[in-house]
């Protein structure tokens, strides 16, 4: 591969499930005209790379990700390359700054930032790279996150949407008239409330509710489960609750997207590490006009209410969240519309442009150390 490849960093990568591979998917679809490396996980199995215009590299293990991460920065900036992570946090703004050149050169590296806990001493560390990288380019999924990667003094940013590309949904695009299921999607996380939905479920079959559940209960990329987790886990095997469809396997990217058709999405997410961050489940909610239920005060809150497409909670108790589900349940065709609405509107987005404008605008050079 020649000067224009783009190499694609996504060390967690190793199945169509989550969405770092539906963002690497949705990157690769809009660069038409250019040619990708995807640097990912060892024995990953991906569906969707029969693009000739896309070389899949399995290359980082687990433990040894962060050190395999140093050495690849190294050697692609050496060799002139570009390079997108497209899961990029504060390390890695370290080990760029630690093997490559002072400053990186312009138009040469791209991080996408989903999250960003920053204490004193963090911020710190930022502003000093900020100094010594002022040509990285940082894409940050929400404008608050821009105002913060700002503020600590990176000016090269912008804010992208990770939305999955259309082929994805197949025929999930159309919102259903019918409510089939209340759904808990995702991987099983306490910042995700799983414990609160395993209450929940609790409280229904307490109460000899007949409402229909479907509830994802995989782990994380590795299959790792925290702590309140498991112990939510260990309770919700022993409960007896008929209307209840468990699914332990991560799924597919097809059978995971039908999962929202006719769902009420519930996200009792923790409300302060999403007060600004986005969920890519309420945007795949959306898309497939799936109607959410969430906390008030958290960015999944703003667009349910910026689009009247769910509905939203100060306290996540059991009582609440039920009533909630019936109010949507109620009037399921209303909420469906409107959520249909919002993801149709966010689907108009073209929201790799900027980043493939300057991606095509950009030709590889070499750097002398």
């Amino acid at each position: 591969m020649g000067d224009k490849v783009v190499h694609i960093i996504e060390p967690t990568l190793i199945s169509d499930a989550g969405h770092c591979g539906s963002v690497v998917q949705s990157l690769c679809a809009a660069g038409q005209g250019l040619r990708f490396c995807v640097w990912v996980g060892r024995g990953a199995r991906l569906g969707w790379t029969q693009n000739p215009d896309v070389e899949i590299k399995p290359y980082f293990s687990r433990r040894l990700r962060r050190i395999q991460a140093a050495w690849l920065y190294w050697r692609l900036l050496r060799s002139g390359a570009r390079l997108v992570i497209t899961t990029a946090g504060r390390t890695d703004l370290v080990l760029l700054n630690l093997v490559g050149p002072k400053p990186i050169p312009p138009g040469r590296v791209f991080l996408y930032i989903h999250q960003l806990r920053l204490d004193p001493q963090k911020e710190a560390a930022m502003r000093r790279i900020a100094i010594q990288q002022p040509n990285l380019i940082m894409m940050c999924t929400t404008d608050e996150f821009e105002k913060a990667v700002r503020h600590c003094g990176f000016h090269n940013t912008m804010v992208i949407l990770p939305l999955p590309i259309q082929s994805t949904y197949g025929n999930v695009t159309e919102p259903s008239p019918r409510f089939r299921h209340v759904l808990v999607a995702g991987a099983a996380r306490s910042d995700k409330g799983f414990s609160i939905a395993v209450d929940f479920i609790r409280y229904l079959a307490a109460t000899g509710a007949t409402v229909p559940v479907a509830m994802q209960t995989s782990g994380d990329h590795y299959g790792r489960y925290d702590e309140a987790t498991q112990a939510a886990l260990a309770q919700l095997e022993k409960m007896r609750y008929s209307q209840l469809t468990i699914l332990p396997d991560t799924l597919t990217r097809p059978d995971y997207v039908n999962l929202f058709r006719g769902a009420i999405c519930l996200q009792p997410y923790d409300r302060t590490e999403y007060a600004n961050k986005l969920s890519g489940i309420t945007l795949d909610a959306l898309t497939a006009g799936a109607p959410v239920v969430t906390l008030s005060r958290t960015w999944m809150a703003k667009m349910v209410e910026q689009f009247d497409a769910g509905i939203t909670l100060e306290e996540p108790t059991s009582e609440a969240l039920y009533r909630a589900i019936q109010v949507v349940c109620d009037k399921y065709e209303h909420y469906s519309g409107n959520s249909a609405k919002a993801g149709r509107l966010l689907k108009k987005q073209d929201q790799w442009a900027s980043l493939i404008d300057m991606l095509k605008g950009q030709v590889g050079q070499r750097y002398d150390r």
